[in-house]
């Protein structure tokens, strides 16, 4: 026998030993908290079901925070006895799935993709500053530009670097991108060569999931000082060319920071990072809560326009050569 009930804006049908559920229209940070408690209460109190079906034909809005609310999701069925299944992504949801490389992760079964046919809302859930072609064209031009600084001042930086203290010219890291993806950053090193190895020894001084130590003394002396002019972030500009990074946007998180995240804080990676943002100008050395980060980062989404963009870079060569400047 077939029951349908509504719980927290979810229509749940049990159909005998399967339990389908319709997922609301937009899946963001509240849905998506909301949607984790009421699977956990679920999977703890249904014992006849053995397999749950989520239906995202109606879901025309996810974003990031939706995005790993559903990871958590896959992660807890995994651990219990559920076989948990996926229907009718909507387009909107498959470009989400796509942009996060998370196709194959949330595969829908054969013939459940949902038909829709008003094409006008199908890019609705990514941020304009995404899709916007213009700051892909600055992008393009700030890159190509940074990167013949980078060919000129490579030699003497990497001379530097080596007699200071020996070991690789360039640092890299894998770095969650826009929607999560992940990517390999690039940096000049800064740090002495086994700072990963030493990164339990430092105290942390920000409140939060992010990791800083204003007098970090794995820094180098010469790293010191590419940090105070951001050189060591010009290798960066490959980032930006590639597409992985944009001149202006969010603080890129690393792997660790991102498993540390509430639901909520994936709202940052609704954009792709940046060279430079918000944070960048507002006194990034002195910034010691995590949510002051958050806060910066959505106001950036929130005010986006190519020219508030060209404003942000013009303010980030004011604060290099300031005696403000330092590194995140």
């Amino acid at each position: 026998m077939n029951s349908t009930i509504l719980t927290y804006n979810f229509l749940l049908t049990n159909l005998n030993q399967a339990c389908l559920i319709q997922m609301p229209s937009k899946f963001t940070s509240v849905e998506a908290n909301a949607f984790n408690k009421l699977f956990q209460q679920f999977c703890q109190n249904s014992l006849a079901v053995k397999k749950i079906i989520l239906d995202f034909g109606q879901t025309t809005f996810m974003d990031s925070s939706g995005l790993v609310g559903l990871c958590q999701i896959v992660q807890l069925a995994k651990n219990t006895k559920f076989d948990l299944t996926f229907w009718s992504f909507s387009p909107q949801v498959k470009m989400i799935l796509s942009l996060a490389g998370l196709e194959q992760v949330f595969s829908s079964e054969d013939g459940t993709d949902a038909i829709i046919t008003d094409d006008s809302n199908q890019q609705t859930n990514i941020h304009p500053a995404v899709l916007s072609k213009s700051k892909r064209l600055l992008d393009i031009c700030g890159a190509i530009v940074g990167l013949g600084i980078t060919a000129i001042l490579f030699v003497p930086i990497a001379i530097a670097i080596k007699l200071d203290n020996p070991g690789p010219i360039f640092f890299s890291q894998i770095r969650c991108g826009h929607m999560g993806r992940k990517f390999r950053i690039w940096k000049f090193r800064s740090m002495v060569v086994n700072a990963e190895q030493l990164k339990h020894q430092v105290e942390n001084q920000v409140q939060g999931p992010l990791f800083k130590n204003e007098n970090d003394p794995r820094i180098t002396r010469v790293g010191k000082f590419l940090r105070k002019t951001s050189l060591d972030e010009f290798p960066q500009f490959w980032n930006v060319l590639k597409g992985e990074m944009s001149l202006v946007g969010t603080r890129p998180p690393t792997v660790k920071e991102v498993e540390n995240y509430e639901v909520n804080y994936h709202q940052r990676l609704n954009v792709k990072p940046g060279l430079t943002g918000e944070w960048q100008v507002n006194g990034r050395s002195q910034i010691t809560d995590f949510n002051e980060v958050m806060r910066l980062d959505l106001q950036y989404q929130q005010k986006w326009t190519v020219l508030y963009d060209l404003k942000l870079i013009i303010k980030t060569i004011g604060v290099i050569f300031s005696k403000k400047s330092g590194a995140c």
